[in-house]
């Protein structure tokens, strides 16, 4: 079905309910309020899907196969970069669909059974689940990594009502000494080895947040207009990712190498378009002219960079109409210096 790994787990998460509870308690959800409203629900299982006595935890690789050089596209300030994970067709589908599957072979084989699917789709700890299973470890930066994959991968989740036996967990973390991730993201973000502030990170910014983009962050997040991979790039693990073999994950509409100027005149009709079906469009229309436009106020001051802020000058929504006020604002300060 496509899954790189796949394992099984308990239901016992209670080893993680006090850092769970520190993050919320130190704000650092930020308007992710589902984060906070189910609290430590996310850390019991059978509270969330009462009867559930073993989970499948499995991975698929997403990186597409060809895909622009990340590092390149970050140099270049007229191009825009849009993480890995984003480039083709909406996850949560492929891997819903794909665990349903397995459920159904699984019921042929032995008959009906309680079980439910989830594709970061509600209050799970997948990444403690998944390193329960011993399907890699956590690293610094919070993601999970496995020493044959990398990180470059997406998680899914079958809870059962079944007795499976279950998996050996991942006793150690092999990111030894290294800090390349702390060190390397653009706004500090990972404050202290596996704990991320989500306010700060560029991921949240471009993704989660509603509203206008704190001006603190603005020329941090350079010309990364959805999500960051920054973390994931500097990772020496992922010297060992693989491309991903789901045709679902190839990149659409060249969506790899493509300027800011182009994206930013896109207009409604083309962003619903050329966005269905992806994880992009459930950010919408004026949140996506919102972080292009302030990845265009970070890129070179070439013609075509100013005649793309300068066509939506005057635009009808209000966010959008700030950050570009905002963009042309740093080319001018930049003009003067």
């Amino acid at each position: 079905m496509g899954f790189s790994k796949a394992a099984i787990t308990g239901t016992d998460l209670s080893h993680a309910e006090a850092g769970l509870q520190s993050w919320l308690d130190a704000g650092f959800h930020g308007e992710m309020d589902y984060m906070a409203r189910h609290g430590l629900k996310r850390a019991r299982p059978a509270e969330l899907v009462p009867g559930t006595r073993s989970i499948v935890s499995v991975f698929m690789p997403y990186r597409p196969p060809g895909v622009a050089n990340s590092e390149a596209l970050l140099a270049d300030g007229e191009k825009a970069h849009i993480s890995r994970y984003a480039l083709g067709r909406d996850y949560h589908k492929v891997l819903r669909n794909r665990l349903q599957t397995l459920a159904d072979r699984v019921a042929a084989l032995i008959g009906p059974f309680g079980h439910r699917v989830f594709v970061d789709s509600a209050p799970v700890l997948e990444v403690e689940l998944a390193k329960q299973a011993g399907l890699g470890w956590r690293g610094k930066h919070t993601l999970l990594i496995n020493r044959d994959y990398g990180s470059y991968f997406f998680l899914g989740e079958l809870f059962t009502d079944l007795d499976l036996p279950l998996d050996p967990p991942e006793e150690n973390e092999h990111c030894g000494r290294c800090t390349k991730c702390l060190e390397i993201c653009p706004t500090q973000a990972i404050v202290a080895p596996y704990k991320v502030d989500a306010r700060r990170c560029i991921s949240y910014l471009t993704i989660e947040l509603h509203g206008a983009i704190p001006m603190e962050f603005r020329a941090m997040i350079g010309n990364r207009v959805y999500g960051c991979d920054d973390c994931q790039l500097c990772c020496p693990w992922n010297r060992f990712a693989v491309d991903t073999g789901e045709d679902d994950f190839h990149v659409r509409h060249g969506l790899d190498d493509v300027t800011l100027a182009e994206l930013f005149a896109w207009t409604e009709a083309d962003f619903r378009s050329r966005m269905a079906g992806s994880a992009i469009y459930r950010i919408g229309y004026s949140r996506w002219l919102r972080n292009l436009a302030v990845g265009l106020g970070n890129a070179p001051s070439t013609p075509a960079v100013l005649a793309a802020l300068e066509s939506r000058r005057h635009s009808d929504d209000e966010l959008v109409r700030e950050h570009v006020a905002w963009a042309l604002a740093q080319h001018e300060e930049r003009a003067k210096a």
